[in-house]
């Protein structure tokens, strides 16, 4: 029986996990497709993905109540979910593996965006953007960051730092709650269907899904 939970489990994380890079690839396509699509256009396409991202988040919710196992395996992904919404993340590569829990391949992207920030292929401001999301995340995942990271989350973290702490504090209330309603013998709930596709949006070459 606890064999078949765990796969239960498995299951259903790698479902959410596929539900939430879809998401993510369609912030993705839509931010590589900015500079062909109208200001409108491009409002209203990235409203509509916060706001499946919203649905996606309150179905999490729901998933994980009254389940300690998924409250350990998802809370993470709620996070990451959390700080796209309030755009306090705004790089879809890192939410995505931030939910994920995957600290080295984030370590990695960091030293290629330093590189390409050696060799002109990267802008720096774009490169403090992203390097600051990155840091933020590998700090909340529990990961010891040098002294020179520090100091440049210091220097450069700002409102996008204090927003999502505000997130992070925010979570936590909730999953504090979440603890003192739990229930034994819930059931697993199956993941929502609430990523839908996008209406199609042709301008020139590219199309959002």
């Amino acid at each position: 029986m606890a064999s078949r939970g765990k796969t239960e489990t498995s299951k259903l994380k790698q479902n959410l996990e596929e539900q939430l890079d879809r998401l993510m690839q369609q912030l993705q396509d839509l931010e590589e497709c900015r500079e062909e699509l109208d200001t409108d256009e491009y409002e209203e396409t990235k409203k509509e993905t916060l706001e499946q991202l919203s649905e996606f988040n309150d179905s999490l919710k729901k998933i994980m109540s009254g389940n300690m196992t998924l409250v350990d395996e998802l809370s993470g992904m709620q996070l990451a979910i959390q700080a796209a919404i309030s755009q306090a993340f705004k790089t879809p590569e890192v939410i995505r593996l931030f939910a994920k829990k995957q600290p080295g391949q984030l370590r990695t992207r960091l030293a290629e965006m330093d590189r390409d920030l050696m060799v002109g292929k990267l802008a720096r401001d774009l490169h403090t953007q992203q390097k600051v999301e990155i840091l933020t995340a590998l700090r909340k995942l529990g990961e010891k960051l040098t002294a020179d990271d520090e100091a440049f989350l210091a220097a450069n973290a700002g409102a996008v730092l204090s927003q999502f702490e505000r997130v992070s504090t925010d979570l936590g209330v909730g999953e504090a709650a979440l603890l003192r309603d739990l229930r034994p013998g819930r059931s697993v709930e199956s993941p929502c269907a609430c990523v839908s596709p996008m209406p199609s949006r042709r301008s020139g070459k590219c199309q959002i899904l």
